[in-house]
């Protein structure tokens, strides 16, 4: 049992996981599901009993959180689906680039400049209108499996 035998790679990450086993079954409206790599959130569950020895299966509608777009999936009941971790984080709005890119004030009072604006036209609308009024506004971002984007905004009064 030489040195090198136990040499791991470091990585730069606490190597936490982006999401985590749950059983199918378990899975509710309104909660979240990975379809096809992306992470979702369930619309509508439908489980349906099958024949003598077949397992009870799960019929997933799920809206994908970034983009909109409708998944389904089928998964027998008793087997375990991916759940993203899904964190909504509210940060003060300080200036809109001109490229697209806003610049957020954290909690710790550092800036967070590599977030886009949403591609939503209302919610965009929202944003470009309550800052050229220079109004105080709040933006949530939601962030999953590694991706991040402004899905909320709220007015906290003027300067």
């Amino acid at each position: 049992m030489s040195d090198e035998e136990h040499h791991f790679e470091s990585k730069a990450d606490a190597g936490a996981s982006k999401t985590f086993p749950q059983q199918a079954g378990t899975i509710r409206k309104n909660g979240y599901i990975v379809i096809k790599g992306r992470p979702c959130k369930v619309v509508e569950v439908s489980t349906s009993k099958t024949g003598k020895h077949g397992h009870a299966k799960c019929h997933f509608v799920a809206i994908d959180i970034f983009n909109g777009k409708k998944l389904e999936d089928i998964v027998p009941s008793s087997h375990n689906c991916d759940v993203p971790h899904v964190n909504r984080t509210d940060y003060q709005l300080i200036d809109i680039s001109e490229d697209g890119f806003v610049s957020l004030l954290t909690e710790n009072g550092n800036t967070k400049d590599d977030l886009r604006l949403p591609t939503d036209d209302s919610l965009l609308g929202q944003i470009k209108d309550g800052f050229g009024e220079g109004k105080d506004l709040v933006v949530s971002v939601m962030s999953a499996m590694g991706e991040e984007q402004i899905c909320a905004l709220k007015d906290i009064g003027p300067k």
